[in-house]
């Protein structure tokens, strides 16, 4: 069949060309909406500029051809071969291209949105300012194709291969990335905010200057990769492998991390603010020094030896204990749980419930805390149910006075930073205690049970693995027979600051020194 006797005949409403042979035709321009040309022979064919949308070219072979600036959106070309196939601004959205080959096709600045390209091969493919938002991309062939530029906010890549390829300032936000291959890749200046890169293997990639924030890199492989100066601020990288990563100048604020591997990776320059450290491999980890300021802008720069460092890394969970001299009943268990539902509302940083240690004589409540900086704040509010909670407060606000008055800085210039920081998030403490206390039905309960009257301890642990006890009730593990003295002698009257005991000056400044977030 020849190019005319097509045309008349599509002219005529025919559109049945399945098998046609036209290797080498010049159908630039035509129009050939929603024909089927199934199988149909058009390697080399000049296609340039025509409208082909809706029409089904599955198995089709397209290899060489000419497509710039073609209309294939909605088309369907499953199983279709356009190697090499020229595809400039070509307009491929919302088309089907399953199992397709487009070795080293040429899609410069195609508009591919909404397509599907699952288990294609895109190998070597030229892709540079493609647009491929919310295509699906789920075990494609990528490798070596450039994508630099691209746009793929939303895609879903799951398991595909991007080994070597270059993906360089391309927009990446928001897609799917789970088990993906990117060893070797080029992502320099990639944006990847809140990606999926779960189980993806990142080996020896360049991430440098990335933007990782909000990104889920759990169980990511990122052996040797290049994080220079990359932004991984609230990323997941729990159960990571970072073995021998490059994180020199990388931002990881609030990220995520337990359980990963750091060993031999070089942290010099990182910028760590509200970063748990603890569960941490760190085997031969590199780090000269750190920024530990809130915001990554330097103000607060803790050095290190090579001896130090590791130490730093492995820091212990930050904890509040209130031990309670008395076993938890049923009774008490129902209002404890609900009077913390109810200050977790007001105080969100309360919502994961303690864990609990009943033993015949005593309850043991531990609060686990994302930073040292959060002990003093959380402690305030947590001892609230507690008959013990306006003396605890008062031995709290006295330590903190304590640490404003001691010099305890080895750079003076930062030292009204931090503690202008400490004094926030106790006067935070302070306001949400008193809007807590204003709601009387979330703490009725509590006050009418026995439990909630005992004496309490109250024990804060560091990262350090340091503990500073912030309130003993001098009644605390001596049990009496007539309630009425319990009560007399735990009488808010007479438990005043004259007979608190705070800890020594040199006990408290040792425990803020081992603060690693604000210190």
């Amino acid at each position: 069949m020849t190019v005319e006797e097509l045309l008349e005949k599509y002219a005529l409403g025919l559109t049945d060309f399945s098998g046609v042979d036209l290797c080498e035709a010049n159908l630039s321009g035509t129009k050939l909406i929603g024909a089927n040309l199934t199988k149909a022979k058009l390697s080399v064919v000049n296609l340039s500029g025509a409208n082909l949308s809706k029409a089904n070219l599955s198995y089709a072979n397209l290899n060489v051809a000419r497509l710039s600036g073609a209309n294939l959106s909605s088309a369907i070309l499953n199983g279709a071969s356009l190697n090499v196939a020229n595809l400039i601004r070509a307009d491929l959205s919302r088309a089907q291209l399953r199992f397709a080959r487009l070795i080293r096709a040429e899609l410069i600045r195609a508009n591919l949105s909404h397509a599907d390209f699952f288990q294609a091969n895109l190998s070597s493919a030229e892709l540079r300012k493609a647009t491929l938002r919310h295509a699906v991309l789920c075990r494609a062939n990528l490798s070596e194709a450039n994508l630099r530029s691209a746009c793929l906010t939303q895609a879903n890549c799951e398991q595909a291969n991007f080994n070597m390829t270059n993906l360089s300032r391309t927009d990446l936000e928001n897609a799917n990335f789970r088990q993906a291959e990117f060893r070797q890749a080029n992502l320099k200046e990639a944006n990847l905010r809140g990606a999926n890169l779960s189980g993806a293997n990142l080996r020896w990639a360049d991430l440098s200057g990335a933007n990782l924030r909000w990104a889920d890199l759990s169980e990511a492989k990122l052996s040797g990769a290049n994080l220079i100066g990359a932004d991984l601020s609230n990323a997941n990288l729990t159960n990571a492998s970072l073995v021998h990563a490059n994180l020199s100048e990388a931002k990881l604020i609030k990220a995520e991390w337990v359980g990963a591997d750091l060993t031999g990776a070089i942290l010099t320059g990182a910028k760590l603010y509200a970063t748990s450290r603890f569960g941490l491999k760190t085997e031969g980890i590199i780090c000269e020094w750190l920024d530990l300021s809130s915001t990554g802008d330097g103000s607060i720069i803790q050095h290190f030896t090579s001896v130090d460092s590791p130490d730093f890394f492995n820091e212990t969970p930050p904890t509040i204990r209130i031990i309670v001299d008395a076993p938890l009943e049923p009774e008490a268990h129902f209002a404890l749980a609900g009077a913390y539902y109810q200050i977790a509302q007001q105080y969100p940083q309360l919502r994961q419930p303690p864990s609990m240690e009943i033993g015949r004589r005593r309850t043991v409540f531990t609060f686990r805390v994302d930073s040292d900086a959060a002990l003093f704040p959380t402690a305030y509010i947590a001892i609230l149910p507690f008959k013990d909670a306006a003396t605890t407060q008062r031995n709290i606000h006295a330590v903190v006075e304590i640490i404003k008055s001691e010099d305890i800085s080895t750079q003076r210039e930062n030292k009204s930073d931090r503690l202008k920081q400490l004094s926030g998030l106790i006067e935070e403490a302070r306001s949400n205690a008193a809007t807590i206390k204003e709601m009387q039905k979330i703490l009725e309960i509590a006050a009418k049970v026995n439990f909630f009257q005992t004496p309490t301890q109250t024990i804060l642990t560091n990262s350090s693995a340091q503990t500073l006890i912030v309130h003993d009730h001098p009644n605390f593990g001596k049990k009496f027979i007539n309630c009425r003295v319990i009560n007399a002698l735990h009488d808010d009257k007479s438990n005043t600051s004259a007979n608190v005991i705070i800890p020594s000056v040199n006990t408290i400044v040792d425990f803020f020194k081992g603060f690693h977030d604000i210190s």
